[in-house]
């Protein structure tokens, strides 16, 4: 059983990705960390996993999430089509995936039902706000950015699916397998 967890530790609701796109996503982690790029691959736990994540919140009780997003339709497998880097503050640079009207319905969806919990959703993840991405560095200097753009430019467009939905916890990387993809 999960229990109620605090800031700094955060739950997140995450796709999850194919295997061949999961696949690309680590190879490029991969070859950004031989570069000298620190990226999901070793960071913190080093449990991390190739996703996108439709919500992260700082307080919740798990259990309550897990039923309230369980109880969402079940949806097909999402396209992605990932045709760009975004860069964001902290050194972070991501894969950028089309925002689809499908996913961005989808995560309004999974936001309403999280926030009828009584989780405190993190100001990012708001409809309106949120930037859908698969997260590539972490902490890199700003003279690295290029160069983790240039990799990532290497392998773009990618193309996948989100085929399955977990939450995810960020202290520990341990995943509660979600049975429908919201």
């Amino acid at each position: 059983m999960w229990r109620r967890q605090t800031a700094p530790v955060a739950l997140a609701v995450c796709l999850l990705l194919d295997p061949d796109t999961d696949r690309a996503v680590r190879r490029l982690w991969a070859g950004l960390e031989t570069a000298g790029i620190r990226t999901l691959l070793t960071h913190t736990h080093r449990r991390h996993v190739p996703h996108l994540s439709y919500a992260v919140l700082r307080t919740f009780d798990e259990d309550l999430v897990a039923a309230a997003v369980g109880a969402l339709p079940d949806g097909p497998p999402l396209e992605l089509r990932f045709d760009t880097v975004g860069l964001f503050p902290r050194g972070r640079a991501a894969l950028l995936p089309a925002a689809t009207s499908a996913l961005l319905t989808r995560q309004q969806a999974v936001v309403e039902a999280v926030r009828g919990t009584g989780a405190d959703l993190h100001w990012h993840y708001r409809p309106g706000r949120w930037v859908p991405h698969c997260s590539l560095t972490t902490g890199t200097s700003q003279e690295l950015l290029p160069v983790a753009a240039v990799h990532a430019f290497d392998v773009l467009p990618l193309e996948g699916r989100a085929v399955r939905a977990a939450l995810i916890d960020s202290g520990t990387g341990r995943h509660l397998p979600l049975a429908n993809l919201p």
